[in-house]
């Protein structure tokens, strides 16, 4: 589903498909990512222990086919929850006995007992110290955590990945399954704060054994599982639009981005020097007629960046020097990442594709502009401002009207801006009384985040990501080593992903939640140095990211499991898998990308930091994955800062001007194509941080702090909701409770007629 929203022509094709077909294809693609290639002789140990076990018990298949529940208790292992695959002749067998066999395990309540086996797995300190003192720490330190998370991921993925063709009691299964994940599970908390709990101790040093690349994705898919993917918050936003009382969204984001075409990069300065050595080798003349410039039209059949002229795009000279680590190949190819058009239809050759004109968004206007445009033209024409006043138009001219009326025409309100309006009425009434909601952020994501980026380097004091991928014993051979550096490589890349889309998906909905939930979780973010993080991570050769070839097709789950094993050579490793992009890492990409714009939208100090850092030609690099989602998160980061960026460059950069223009949303009074540069004032920004920290303190109080002010606490004067408050005891009250009742009530005579004088 991760690929498909993204307009992977792997899983474009498969469209058509409905039912169990496309389901087996999603679940063998994500059942992979779950299994490192060193962890692929555990299948068949697997399946002798079940045949063994098999044996034992003197069971039939015949009988265990047709009364599984009687001899689920006897056979309980991965290879059931697998499908039985040596059982199976085809991939689809395997995934349809997996399906069939997780219900059915489900049914008879062994998530629950895996929960309680899992909990003593985190809480046994001798398996924890011990892999303190060790060395080194291989896959042999994490076998019982890695099977119960194993178990407990195919079991969630299964269960949450829904068809037309599941079964009534399936479907309400899967309800249930998400309520339960929802809900205190373990020590009144629920499941997904339990692997929380698991990210710090593995950060902290405490457990470095655990696997954390099964915790991760299991996280993920809890997340997602039980609070919704993007297509859930996108109907959750148009609900709770509806309940504000506020328009209507003016367009489905994701089926605007879907539709989006890629557009041609920039190109660099090697490629422009090398099209010109070309022309003179030709005899071609450097100087053409003179023609209208086109711009990033991507409903053009032509492509606008391939011309000959060296003068429309120049590279940035600030290129050369980015500010962070790493080196950049300039003589990337530009390749596009779309799925394969059908063929055109015969037409003559001067005809030309005829698509929609205009563009894809819908301007939107804030109340804030509004009021600052009108505070502008009230200093302008009479003299003196109304305040907040976006109504009276009194003596203004009749273009200031003409302008007023367009810009309400376009006005937007968010739900973060009513909710903030909201605090603010509230912090004048401190006498409100809010239930306290249970809140939780983690930083440590970033650093396995970190440790995970291809541009990081090894250092002594990081991190341990790859306990779980490293075998017992080191390999030997040449082969051996190349097997395990593409296992490596793509433990990194999993990794990476799971993260991205974690914190993409926590922001989302703390943003929908509460605007101030999402903002101090992304000040935490911003502190915690995730903008240059997220910076460094793009400062690589992107290209060679995006086509990376880590993968081995063959030891793949199902195929290893159903088809014989051909025989491994260092050729076969080197060509990788027939596929032509790593969509993996695309995702990883995009998920970046959309943080970043999450932490830096309407944030002038953040924005000041992509300046400070130099994103402008890390982001222009980045263009050249010709992938329209892609391309557009760049151009958004690369449009609030380009007022920043100084005349000559906006000049220098017009192409990328015009691709900003095209397809990132507009703001009508923004000035961010034309304005004058803006001297930098960091006390300002310093300002901008401290005001909305303020804000934040000031919600948590008020929301979470149980210690309030005693003055400003209201009195409870229902007599039931008094009765029913849960009052702390000793423990040693309910030994001696009876000698307390009498000493305190029964003997205590009581004063009725005091009840009834005046006092």
């Amino acid at each position: 589903s991760d690929a498909e929203r993204y307009r992977c022509p792997y899983f474009t094709e498969l469209q058509p498909l409905r039912g169990e077909g496309l389901v087996f294809i999603l679940l063998s693609v994500l059942s992979s990512e779950l299994y490192s290639y060193t962890e692929e002789p555990e299948f068949a140990l697997n399946r002798d222990n079940f045949e063994e076990d098999f044996r034992s018990h003197g069971a039939d298949r015949e009988s265990v086919r047709v009364r599984k529940k009687e001899h689920l208790d006897q056979f309980l292992c991965p290879t059931f929850l697998l499908g039985v695959f040596d059982e199976c002749d085809t991939e689809v067998d395997v995934l349809h006995w997996s399906r069939h066999n997780i219900f059915l395990l489900y049914d008879m309540g062994l998530f629950t007992a895996l929960l309680e086996l899992l909990s003593m797995e985190i809480d046994n300190s001798q398996a924890c110290s011990s892999a303190v003192r060790k060395p080194a720490i291989s896959l042999a330190d994490s076998t019982e955590l890695r099977v119960l998370l194993s178990i407990m991921y195919l079991m969630v993925e299964t269960v949450r990945v829904q068809t037309e063709d599941d079964r009534p009691e399936w479907r309400e299964a899967r309800e249930a399954f998400k309520n339960e994940l929802g809900s205190p599970l373990y020590n009144g908390e629920p499941f997904a704060l339990l692997l929380f709990t698991m990210v710090t101790k593995f950060c902290s040093m405490n457990a470095p054994h655990f696997p954390m690349k099964k915790v991760l994705l299991l996280l993920w898919k809890t997340i997602l599982f039980t609070l919704g993917g993007f297509e859930e918050l996108q109907e959750m936003k148009v609900r709770g639009r509806e309940r504000l009382c506020l328009t209507p969204l003016p367009e489905d984001s994701i089926k605007v981005v879907r539709a989006m075409r890629a557009a041609s990069p920039p190109a660099s300065a090697m490629e422009l020097i090398e099209q010109q050595q070309q022309q003179q080798k030709r005899g071609r003349r450097s100087r053409r007629p003179l023609v209208k410039q086109d711009s990033l039209d991507t409903y053009n059949e032509r492509d606008p960046f391939k011309n000959d002229d060296a003068r429309d795009e120049e590279e940035d000279p600030e290129d050369t020097d980015s500010g962070i680590e790493g080196e950049v190949d300039p003589l990337d190819r530009d390749v596009i990442i779309q799925p394969p058009p059908p063929p055109p239809p015969l037409r003559p050759p001067t005809e030309r594709v005829n698509f929609p004109k205009g563009l894809p968004w819908a301007p939107k206007v804030r109340e804030k502009d509004i009021e600052h445009f009108l505070e502008t033209s009230r200093n302008k024409f009479i003299g003196f401002t109304l305040g907040n006043d976006t109504e009276t138009l009194v003596g203004l001219p009749r273009p200031i009207h003409e302008s007023v009326k367009t810009l309400k025409l376009h006005k937007y309100v968010s739900i973060a801006e009513v909710q903030i309006k909201k605090e603010e009425e509230l912090q004048q009434c401190p006498l409100s009384l809010v239930t306290s909601l249970s809140f939780f952020c983690q930083i440590a994501l970033l650093k396995l985040l970190l440790a995970a980026a291809p541009t990081s380097k090894a250092k002594t004091d990081s991190i341990n990501i790859l306990a779980d991928v490293l075998p017992e014993e080191m390999p030997i051979t040449v082969l051996q080593s190349m097997k395990l550096g593409i296992d490596v490589n793509r433990h990194k890349e999993i990794i990476v992903k799971a993260i991205s889309a974690l914190l993409l998906l926590l922001l989302k909905h703390l943003k929908l939640s509460h605007i101030y939930q999402f903002e101090v979780v992304s000040q935490h973010l911003v502190f915690a140095n995730c903008i240059p993080l997220i910076l460094k991570f793009f400062n690589q050769n992107i290209m060679s990211y995006i086509s990376a070839k880590n993968s081995i097709c063959v030891l793949d789950f199902p195929h290893c499991v159903v088809h014989e094993m051909p025989e491994l050579t260092a050729e076969s490793l080197e060509a990788g898998d027939c596929s032509q992009f790593c969509w993996r890492n695309l995702f990883s990409c995009i998920n970046l990308l959309r943080i970043l714009n999450k932490l830096t939208k309407w944030k002038h100090s953040r924005t000041m930091m992509l300046v400070v850092f130099k994103s402008a030609p890390i982001l222009k690099r980045a263009l050249k994955v010709k992938q329209a989602m892609m391309q557009l998160y760049v151009l958004k980061l690369l449009k609030i800062q380009t007022k920043y960026l100084g005349r000559q460059w906006r000049k220098s950069n017009m192409k990328t001007m015009s691709a900003i223009y095209q397809k990132v949303r507009h703001r009508l009074n923004d000035d961010w194509a034309y304005g004058n540069d803006i001297d930098a004032r960091p006390w300002d920004f310093q300002a901008e941080e401290c005001a909305l920290r303020e804000n934040i303190e000031k919600f948590n109080s008020r929301r979470y702090d149980n210690s309030r002010n005693s003055d400003f606490t209201p009195v409870d004067n229902c007599l039931q909701s008094i009765l029913g408050q849960r009052v702390e005891l000793p423990e040693d009250f309910h030994y001696s409770y009876e000698i307390w009742l009498e000493r305190e009530v029964f003997s205590q005579p009581i004063q009725w007629e005091g009840l009834l004088q005046n006092p």
